[in-house]
């Protein structure tokens, strides 16, 4: 009877160590973290141990739990494989709102699939991700993998909260290094984070981050990546694609990558030789060559995607991209240059970060960065930037996706840190020039040309694909201002020669004026108000950002009802600030006809959170006025 009580008081305090040990119920989380979290980082741990110039392993573990079907995203259950990079373990185990195992997902029953789609080409850039589909709410994943690769180009960032709506219970890096290999890091924004940094020697590094609470967006705020902590990290040693490289300084760094990985890709075929010439025939221009090769490999040409990481930086040689008609951002980039080479016009690989956020690479921290490749051809002191992946950019235009900021420009010489085409504030314009009438039962019918130029061109001219339906869902989304929107007549004219695009807009509309007795009400701004909904944020944390500035323009002809006089004309307004600059004036004119004139100019910038008010009561303003109504009196 003793023993027996005693093996079950061992067995109990064993099972209860453990639970203790690996206490995975959701009720065990503070309150804290819970607030404004869809998900909870229980335990997010990475190990990573650099053995040598050629060989690198990275632990992964997650334990996350996932509150509600908005938390499902941050679980991030996959892992990208190729033939440098090897997937050691691979799983999973889901726990259940009080820590009870309910299901073990192994290697087998990961999902296995390309990783760029439509491509054969690349068939051995795979990926392995987490499909579960949760039976309720909450619940906790516990995620680890190990991987190896022998790229050592490429040190994962390390983000301690990985988004908004996420809190983190436990965050640690621990990374361990050949102090020959010339380990670097460079760390971002720690100072308002409970992140301590545990060990650092010549060899290793390690932080832990503890109880970050969960952050909600807020309106304007710049990309979470911006203002989470982080941390950068580098080799001066590395190795990429079979090849050993230094970063130790931006010229050496290019040099390397032009003559070791770029060298060899841009072979192509006589016959294209042949086309080329001929195509471009006795044109001396460089820049007019680089147009007709610019014009030829976006009608020949297709952009397949390759995630970063997947591939390397080694593109695919200019024959495939030739032969196959499709290709990368870093292949379709060689292949134009390839062209270019035939007709003796030079050109760069560019490497830069690609989105509409824009994003900087790190001119302190000469390392492999970057997720997108464009083309610089050298004019003079300046370049003329392609977008390679586009079939429907302009020569020379950047629009929203590279412009202004700082990239790789990759020369035979070494590697030069450029800034991209910088568009001007006053440069990003519209203007509406066009007319409406109102009859004398308030129905609406009018004209409008849109012009729109610099960041707004990116904006508009895609409404040129559109589908018919997609095209009236635009504009009804457009000028949601106007009830009972009628599209008439649509016509469109792209000039890619000077990068301006004009849209020619038929539209009516009953009951535009609200008639009540023997008045008529409506608003005198019917093409281009400004609906900007600036939400009130108490204690607001963050600051705020205005990524590109702009200058509206319109004049509009406006043709009153015949027996009806002007009871009230709203006023002219002015205003001006710290922001931009508004203003809009009325004028009278015969024949019951009247000429409204409106331009708005923002300033691009980045302002504190104590301005936000200010911003707020400015567009406010804006918008009040820009909904400002004239009276009408039946004669």
């Amino acid at each position: 009877m003793k023993k027996l009580f005693c093996a079950l008081f061992f067995l109990l305090f064993t099972v209860n160590s453990f639970a203790q040990k690996n206490d995975y119920s959701v009720f065990s989380i503070s309150d804290s973290l819970k607030d404004n979290a869809n998900a909870v980082l229980r335990l997010d741990q990475m190990d990573i141990t650099i053995a040598s110039q050629r060989s690198m392993n990275i632990k992964v573990q997650r334990v996350i739990s996932v509150l509600n079907s908005k938390g499902l995203n941050d679980v991030d259950g996959y892992q990208h494989y190729d033939k440098s990079t090897s997937i050691k373990n691979i799983e999973a185990i889901v726990y259940d709102a009080f820590g009870k195992e309910i299901k073990k997902i192994k290697r087998k029953d990961f999902r296995d699939q390309s990783a760029v789609s439509g491509s054969t080409l690349f068939s051995d850039n795979r990926v392995l991700y987490l499909d579960y589909t949760p039976i309720s709410y909450p619940f906790t994943i516990v995620y680890t993998s190990e991987i190896e690769t022998s790229n050592t180009a490429f040190i994962p960032q390390w983000y301690f909260v990985g988004g908004y709506y996420l809190s983190v219970q436990k965050c640690a890096l621990n990374v361990t290094f050949p102090k020959e290999l010339g380990f670097k890091k460079k760390e971002f924004r720690f100072s308002d984070f409970n992140i301590k940094k545990t060990t650092e020697t010549d060899t290793q590094l390690s932080y832990i981050a503890t109880n970050i609470p969960a952050q909600k967006p807020e309106d304007l705020s710049p990309s979470y990546g911006d203002l989470f902590p982080k941390v950068m990290m580098g080799l001066e040693n590395f190795h990429l694609e079979g090849v050993d490289g230094k970063a130790t300084t931006w010229e050496a760094f290019g040099k390397w990558y032009g003559d070791k990985i770029l060298t060899g890709t841009t072979v192509l075929p006589e016959e294209t030789k042949v086309k080329i010439k001929a195509l471009v025939g006795d044109e001396k221009d460089p820049i007019k060559k680089a147009k007709i090769i610019y014009d030829y490999v976006q009608k020949k040409s297709r952009y397949v995607n390759i995630a970063v990481g997947i591939g390397g930086w080694k593109p695919m040689m200019a024959n495939d991209v030739d032969r196959l008609g499709y290709g990368d951002c870093k292949a379709l980039s060689n292949y134009t240059k390839a062209l270019l080479q035939v007709v003796d016009v030079p050109s760069y690989n560019t490497i830069l970060y690609g989105n509409p956020y824009k994003t900087d690479i790190q001119s302190d921290f000469v390392s492999m960065q970057g997720n997108h490749m464009i083309l610089a051809i050298p004019t003079g002191d300046n370049y003329v930037w392609l977008e390679c992946t586009s079939q429907d950019d302009p020569f020379g235009y950047q629009g929203t996706f590279t412009d202004d900021r700082d990239v790789l420009v990759v020369k035979p010489e070494g590697g030069e840190i450029v800034r991209t085409k910088i568009y001007d504030d006053k440069g990003n314009k519209q203007y509406g020039k066009g007319n409406y009438s109102i009859d004398k039962d308030g129905n609406f019918s009018g004209t409008l040309a849109i012009i729109s130029e610099g960041s707004q061109y990116a904006q508009k001219s895609r409404v040129e694909t559109f589908l018919p339906n997609e095209k009236e869902e635009h504009y009804k989304e457009y000028w949601d201002n106007i009830n009972n929107l009628k599209l008439g007549k649509i016509t469109f004219t792209n000039d890619k020669e000077n990068i301006r695009f004009t849209e020619d807009v038929h539209l009516s509309a009953t009951n535009y004026g609200a008639i009540s007795g023997n008045k008529m009400i409506f608003v005198v701004d019917a093409f281009n108000q400004s609906t900007a909904n600036i939400k009130r944020i108490r204690n607001r944390k963050n600051p705020f950002q205005i990524q590109r500035g702009y200058l509206d323009t319109d004049e509009i002809e406006i043709n009153l009802p015949e027996g009806f006089s002007i009871e009230f004309l709203p006023s002219n307004y002015e205003l001006k600030g710290k922001f931009g600059e508004y203003k809009t004036e009325i004028i009278k004119k015969e024949n019951n006809k009247l000429t409204y004139k409106r331009s708005m100019f923002l300033n691009k910038g980045k302002y504190s959170s104590k301005d936000y008010d200010e911003y707020r009561l400015f567009m406010e303003q804006i918008s009040r006025n820009d909904n400002a109504k004239i009276i009408l009196t039946k004669n």
